[in-house]
């Protein structure tokens, strides 16, 4: 398995982080669908969503060729290169508030959201 563990060191624009609350969220999540410890979290991005790209969330067995491969508050994330461009810099959270309750991305690549959250146009 070919794997590159981002550095920390690296331009912090350039990383995708997790708040602690998401971390606890996923978590719970695998647990609750008896997903295997061993898979990780892979963040991406598609197209369509009201705003032109649509966030993905998913669990991985293993990494692709050229995936870079994060250890973020304990968990396994794994983002291919595509959605590493439009993913830099972006910290993945998650809200249990008024609003709703789900992951929340603060992307700072993104020119533009729908109401809802989950898709974004740059």
């Amino acid at each position: 398995m070919s794997e590159i563990i981002a550095e920390v060191q690296a331009n912090p624009t350039e990383i995708v982080t997790i708040t602690p609350r998401a971390a606890e969220e996923i978590r719970k999540i695998k647990v609750e669908n008896k997903i295997p410890e061993s898979h990780a979290l892979r963040l991406g991005v598609k197209g369509g969503g009201c705003s032109g790209m649509s966030y993905v969330l998913a669990f991985d067995e293993n990494p692709k060729e050229r995936d870079t491969v994060y250890q973020l508050e304990g968990l396994m994330v794994y983002v291919d290169p595509k959605s590493q461009f439009y993913l830099s810099g972006t910290t993945l959270d998650f809200s249990d508030g008024l609003s709703g309750r789900g992951f929340v991305f603060n992307n700072p690549n993104a020119a533009r959201t729908c109401g809802c959250g989950h898709s974004f146009g740059v």
